[in-house]
């Protein structure tokens, strides 16, 4: 056969091909969903611009655990809450459901190439098994006296800002006080450093992480959304180059950020290196890590511009979360004293038993004998998840299952979802951990006694890292810090409440679960003055 007619032939046929795998590939169009108010944004500004769960709460109880959802352009995608699906998708299949590309981007923004950059299997891998040493439970444990140092710093300065007050209670921005704490905590347990933002002292670093989400995306607008999803089509090193060098007030505040780790990161980072060379070291985080990283083979060590994002990413992942989580829990409290009280004197009681056996503070297993206390952390966690969602999308077609069969817009009911390659997910963080066949038919009550007792929840099908809540995540990219937040949360909230009584103030009713890659408090018509929660403080009763 003449090569031209080979040619000719060769390309028909894939030709043919291509037009029958685009008619044969799964389609999700008879899975039900709501309609769509906009071609050119999909359903983007309603899970964007409203308040975080808000969306996602009514999808779930009109559609279900699965809906479909659309992208810009009238793209089809899947809204998921379903516990067997998620536990597919986080922990059967891995690596088989990436990231979004765009996504990625926006983690490199304000992570660098970290660990929740990574995203191709050998790398995610190589860069999460030179970390895991430093993020197991002895060495979480042994910073629980640095958390609990920094969370006794806010305890300090709220009774100052108390007895320099004619009355006995004082409306403070919790958020104010508590953020510096925790991003000072993470400076010195992942890097022996101290950042300096405490008591007003100036410091470029903390600077730079003051407010940095929220800068940068919250209350985007309807062109911002469009631009970011549409970069779902560029080619991602064209992406990096934009938000490189496009001007932006939020832009220019991740390119400072930026600056003022690496600077503080590559300082660090020669320390560390020398000492182990001299056979010293700390047991902070870092040190921990550039002697874990020392011990690997040339192919799989980290490099050093990985290191440094393994900073950037520990910072920003640890006071974030740690800060906007503490936040809700006290606003929570505020709301339900009865709560509040109780859990206060569990924390009074593990006081008193700690004094009389000699000792001068709390420890990791102290903490794990308060149930109560323990109940309330679970609650918090699983009512105010710090991300309430995450995005994948499948590497290859696929077959998702379902913890329910359910009933397809054609009238068939259906046990399992196929779905084609490059289909992109959204997975609701916040409405798993609110799905009633799950936590029962108070999921939207906040109450901890679901966790006590005759009381649990049974959870048959395992998706989480703790305690089955989905807000670490599961599988091979769960959250590496879950432990690390777990005992700092329960350092500062054991603190303050021990301390401290906690009410509303009018300004609550304006609060707002703002959506910026995790959930910030703002105020209703505030949103660029960044995190607040005003409540009202003052000194807790004490029987001892």
């Amino acid at each position: 056969m003449e090569p031209l007619l080979l040619t000719a032939v060769l390309g028909g046929l894939a030709l043919l091909y291509s037009i029958y795998r685009l008619l044969t590939r799964p389609s999700i169009s008879d899975i039900p969903g709501p309609e769509s108010k906009s071609f050119w944004l999909g359903h983007l500004p309603e899970l964007f611009q409203e308040e975080a769960g808000d969306t996602d709460f009514k999808w779930q109880e009109e559609y279900g655990n699965i809906v479909r959802v659309k992208a810009p352009f009238g793209e089809d995608m899947l809204w998921i809450s379903d516990p067997k699906t998620l536990q597919y998708i986080y922990q059967t299949s891995g690596y088989n459901f990436p990231k979004q590309p765009e996504r990625r981007v926006l983690s490199r923004l304000i992570g660098d190439t970290g660990l929740t950059w990574a995203d191709v299997g050998d790398v995610h891998k190589r860069q999460r098994k030179v970390m895991l040493p430093a993020f197991g439970t002895p060495e979480s444990k042994a910073l629980l006296p640095v958390f609990r140092h920094y969370a006794e710093q806010v305890t300090l300065k709220w009774k100052d800002l108390l007895a320099g007050h004619s009355e006995q209670s004082i409306k403070l921005n919790v958020h104010d006080y508590i953020a510096p704490a925790t991003l000072e905590a993470i400076g010195e347990a992942a890097f022996d450093y101290k950042l300096g933002v405490l008591d007003n002292q100036t410091s470029e670093l903390g600077e730079a992480y003051k407010n940095l989400v929220a800068s940068i995306f919250s209350a985007p607008s309807n062109a911002k959304i469009f631009m970011q999803n549409i970069a779902h089509y560029v080619p991602m090193c064209v992406q990096n180059f934009l938000y490189d060098n496009l001007p932006g007030k939020g832009l220019d505040k991740a390119r400072f950020n930026r600056a003022a780790a690496h600077k503080v990161a590559n300082e660090l980072l020669d320390n560390k290196t020398e000492a182990l060379l001299m056979g010293k070291g700390n047991r902070d985080i870092m040190s921990i890590l550039v002697k874990a990283n020392a011990a690997e083979n040339e192919a799989t060590r980290l490099s050093h511009p990985e290191i440094v994002s393994q900073m950037r990413t520990i910072l920003l992942a640890g006071q974030e979360t740690t800060s906007n989580t503490l936040s809700w829990a006290l606003m929570e409290l505020a709301k339900q004293p009865q709560i509040q009280s109780r859990l206060r004197a569990e924390v009074h009681a593990m006081e008193r038993t700690i004094r009389e056996r000699g000792d001068a503070d709390f420890t990791v297993a102290d903490f794990e004998s308060m149930p109560y206390l323990q109940a309330v952390l679970k609650e918090i966690l699983r009512f105010y998840p710090a991300v309430p969602h995450t995005y994948r999308q499948s590497l290859h077609d696929d077959v998702l299952p379902l913890s329910e069969p359910m009933r397809t817009l054609s009238g068939k009911t259906i046990s399992e979802v196929p779905i084609r390659a490059g289909l992109r997910l959204i997975l609701s963080v916040c409405a798993y951990n609110r799905n009633k066949d799950v936590w029962g038919e108070d999921a939207h009550l906040f109450n901890p006694d679901r966790w006590l007792g005759s009381s649990k929840t049974k959870r048959n099908t395992a998706v989480g890292v703790y305690s089955n809540l989905l807000t670490f995540a599961g599988g091979v990219r769960a959250c590496i810090g879950w432990r690390f937040a777990i005992y700092e949360l329960q350092a500062f909230l054991t603190e303050l409440v021990s301390n401290f009584e906690f009410e509303l103030t009018p300004d609550v009713a304006r609060v707002c679960k703002t959506q910026a890659i995790v959930m910030v408090p703002t105020l209703q018509g505030e949103v660029e003055r960044g995190a607040q929660l005003p409540l009202r403080v003052s000194l807790a009763p004490r029987e001892d």
